[in-house]
């Protein structure tokens, strides 16, 4: 795939710990690498560190690298998000690291079961996009409703228990994956342009429509649809009132009823086989599910709307109980995950990194050209696995980093009544 390496085949992170680790022989540190102590390998060769979070990037090919780079074992479990929340709330020791969504971080920072990271302690910290920091983009972008990342990302010290707006050198949450999202379309099935969210309620595609089932994230889809179609004017899609949910879930559910939707859907698998059987053809939709649908040779678009992005931010957290070499071992993770080859492999599903500038050296001047840059590929372009998606002359969906983030109207929330909300969207999955 073209990734760029230092001498030797390695980078020099991946060189450095290597040697550091190989060669180790005493069990004190003396000195410090990345920030962090250096953990010598007769120790961390028995950590394991236990992680959980949704299938978007908890990935068995990033715990075969950790295993490689650094030495310790990293389980991974894959969740739906719902269950993420549930069990990030109230079950604190079955994990050790919890790769989570910040919207759920409103639901799950107030249980306790985190605690604060120091950011003089992250080595790319200076590096991460304003996004997460500050809530900009660039310093002339205007922050989108809903759950921005900032306004969840840092609290006021090392207990700390109340989020702050400003950065406060303790973060809840190290950002590492983000997107903007939109529609899923088979653009060999449809014969008009798609450029709108209202078109996935259009009469055209009664039963060839679908919408996700997880009732925080498929809500915002719902009001980017309504908005689109002029029936709604909300005050914040991200904390609607009980009076725009109630509207909301009406407007969906007549669709619903009157036979719009061929399904509903909670993993990307299975929205991958909705679009590639052509049973669906437009549908709310996750980067990786438009790459494993196109892998498959099968058209599918990530269609730019007039209307703006849905978008949407992970990272990770540790436990409360995470302490002595373990907590260590997760700061050296954290690191290694921000040093660029994690976010060479994410970006090749179309996902962007949060420290973008070091997944640059972990790919090719073309793929980085067409992944992040929107320039036009000179080479064929690949997925993580090397499966070709793309020939010479694309342009990917939506364009380059600067125009897809830049176009986002709101981000994943959870709202002042979210158990209303969830009510009525459990009715209308129902009705």
């Amino acid at each position: 795939m073209g990734i760029k390496k230092h001498s030797g085949g390695m980078t020099a992170y991946e060189r450095q710990r290597r040697n550091l680790l190989k060669g180790a022989t005493a069990v004190t540190a003396a000195s410090t690498v990345f920030g962090v102590p250096i953990i010598w390998a007769q120790n961390i060769k028995d950590v394991t560190l236990r992680q959980f979070g949704t299938g978007v990037s908890n990935l068995n090919d990033v715990a075969a690298k950790v295993k490689e780079d650094l030495g310790f074992t990293l389980e991974m479990t894959a969740l739906d998000s719902d269950a993420v929340a549930q069990r990030a709330a109230t079950q604190p020791k079955s994990f050790d690291i919890a790769d989570i969504e910040y919207w759920i971080c409103k639901k799950v920072w107030p249980a306790g079961n985190l605690q604060p990271m120091d950011t003089s302690k992250i080595d790319n910290y200076d590096k991460i996009v304003g996004i997460f920091r500050n809530g900009k983009l660039t310093p002339e972008s205007e922050i989108a409703q809903g759950t921005a990342p900032h306004t969840v990302g840092f609290v006021d010290g090392p207990d700390g228990k109340a989020f702050v707006n400003e950065e406060s050198g303790w973060m809840t949450l190290i950002p590492t994956i983000y997107n903007a999202d939109t529609l899923g379309i088979r653009p060999d099935l449809i014969e008009e342009e798609i450029n709108s969210w209202a078109q996935l309620l259009d009469p055209k595609y009664k039963g060839k429509a679908s919408i996700l089932d997880i009732s925080s994230i498929g809500i915002m889809d719902a009001a980017m649809v309504c908005e689109a179609l002029g029936e709604i004017s909300y005050g914040d899609k991200g904390n609607m009132t009980r009076e725009e949910i109630d509207k909301t879930m009406a407007i969906m559910t007549e669709a619903k009823q009157n036979g719009q939707f061929r399904a509903f859907w909670k993993t990307f698998d299975e929205s991958v086989n909705l679009m590639a059987s052509g049973e669906v053809v437009i549908q709310s939709m996750w980067s990786p599910a438009i790459t494993a649908v196109r892998a498959k040779g099968i058209p599918c678009v990530y269609q730019p709307l007039q209307e703006g992005y849905r978008s949407w931010g992970g990272g990770i957290g540790l436990s409360k109980n995470l302490s002595g070499i373990e907590l260590d071992a997760a700061y050296e993770y954290i690191n290694w995950y921000l040093s660029g080859w994690v976010g060479g492999y994410l970006m090749r599903q179309g996902y962007y990194s949060a420290v973008p500038e070091t997944s640059k050296n972990f790919m090719s001047a073309d793929e980085w050209g067409y992944w992040f840059e929107g320039k036009e590929s000179e080479g064929d372009i690949v997925n993580p696995q090397g499966v070709k998606m793309e020939g010479p002359g694309a342009v990917r969906d939506g364009g380059s980093f600067y125009d897809r983030m830049g176009q986002v109207a709101c981000w994943n929330s959870v709202m002042d009544e979210n158990q209303h909300m969830v009510r009525k969207w459990n009715e209308f999955i129902a009705s």
